[in-house]
């Protein structure tokens, strides 16, 4: 024991002294995040929305009553600010190259005599319903909403036509009986347990080359082996020190995480509802700690085989990709639905799985038990497979 605290020392020293391994591993992840996915969430709702003291520049032609008495009516009395100017059948073309200039926003056309076509239709059946034309310019935000908002509107003045019975017609009844906290967890369930996977790796890979590989590079690794310690105490040692610093990696980049998350997928005016209790604080954390384990062993034995930084970064980077995959199977699987037992025997899939259950609200006790379980004995068998590599002369000393 004495022997393994030696190594986690040094291994802590090694880190916590260099300023710049503690910057660009423990600071700049989290602040980058932060910046990168507040600036991305910002940049993508503004392409969706318009200045709300925008005035939409709107014309028609032949101009039916119904839509001054009800289509313009309605959008004005939702705030939707808006000028319309009526003009002739002979004014379209250049209306029509106003509109791809995106100098005007929409052209409203209708069928002439439009309300009296529409009144006699009535309930017959085999008649050609008269027609609305909306020009608009995709491109132009603007033009792109003014389309939307008129063509929502036109669809409900049809429904007050033909209508025979309403679906949900009362505003004050809630028909979605999911709660806020069940619409959190469920974003949370899908998106969370894939980027925590992502900084648990990086920060397993900003560690683990350089600890085992970048000893080899240098040589030094060849005086820890001649020192009277055993190789699985060396083993153990370098895997526990690596596994914290990576676990303080993977939390400066959750923290950036969390506080850029509502920018991020464009609620910094809505309400996110988090109530997680203690149960499910301490489930992530211990998922969390056994899944770096399992990773810190995959890398640490991956850095074994390498006989420099670079090398190992370059044999690490299939692994990568492997875990990207699975990540992205996991994030796209129902985060409630608790699934096979077997399954959370798979390292990095159980713990992508339990994660979404936790982040959902929900705490199966038993599939968090095989998960943590699993991760241990996987860890066991990693450090068994690092010791014997570090019992290799051909490993150790390769060049």
């Amino acid at each position: 024991m004495k022997n393994i605290l030696t190594i986690i020392k040094k291994e802590f020293a090694r880190f916590f002294k260099d300023r710049r391994l503690i910057l660009t591993t423990l600071i700049l992840p989290g602040l980058l995040i932060y910046l990168v996915y507040s600036f991305m969430g910002s940049g993508l709702l503004k392409q969706v929305q318009t200045d709300e003291n925008y005035v939409t520049q709107v014309y028609t032609i032949n101009a039916p009553d119904s839509f001054e008495n009800y289509i313009q009516p309605a959008l004005d009395a939702a705030g939707f600010k808006t000028k319309y100017t009526n003009i002739q059948t002979t004014e379209k073309d250049q209306i029509l190259k106003d509109i791809e200039a995106q100098e005007v926003d929409l052209l409203i056309e209708f069928e002439e005599g439009f309300d009296e076509k529409v009144a006699a239709m009535g309930n017959q059946t085999g008649q050609t319903a008269p027609y609305i034309y909306m020009y608009y310019n995709s491109v132009k935000n603007e033009s792109q909403m003014a389309y939307a908002m008129f063509e929502e509107a036109f669809t409900q003045y049809e429904s007050t036509m033909t209508n025979r019975f309403d679906i949900n017609p009362s505003s004050d009844i809630q028909f979605d009986l999911a709660s806020n906290e069940d619409i959190t967890g469920t974003i949370f369930g899908m998106l969370l347990p894939f980027l925590i996977l992502m900084f648990l790796f990086s920060g397993c890979m900003s560690v683990a080359p350089e600890s085992i590989a970048g000893e080899k590079e240098r040589g030094t690794i060849a005086t820890l082996l001649v020192t009277p310690i055993k190789r699985s105490e060396l083993a153990i040692g370098k895997i526990t020190s690596l596994s914290v610093i990576a676990v303080l990696c993977a939390i400066s980049s959750f923290i950036g995480t969390i506080a850029s998350l509502p920018k991020m997928i464009g609620m910094e005016g809505g309400q996110m509802t988090i109530s997680y209790q203690f149960g499910h604080y301490i489930a992530l954390l211990l998922i969390i700690i056994s899944t770096v384990l399992v990773m810190i062993g995959l890398i640490s034995i991956i850095s074994a085989f390498a006989k420099s930084v670079k090398e190992a970064t370059t044999l690490v980077t299939p692994l990568m990709i492997l875990v990207m995959v699975v990540g992205i199977i996991a994030m796209f699987s129902e985060a409630t639905q608790v699934g096979s037992f077997w399954m959370y025997l798979i390292p990095i899939y159980n713990s992508l799985k339990v994660m979404g259950n936790v982040f959902s609200f929900h705490l199966p006790l038993v599939p968090i038990l095989l998960t943590i379980l699993s991760n241990i004995i996987f860890s066991i068998v990693f450090v068994y497979l690092l010791t014997k590599m570090f019992n290799s002369e051909r490993v150790m000393f390769s060049r």
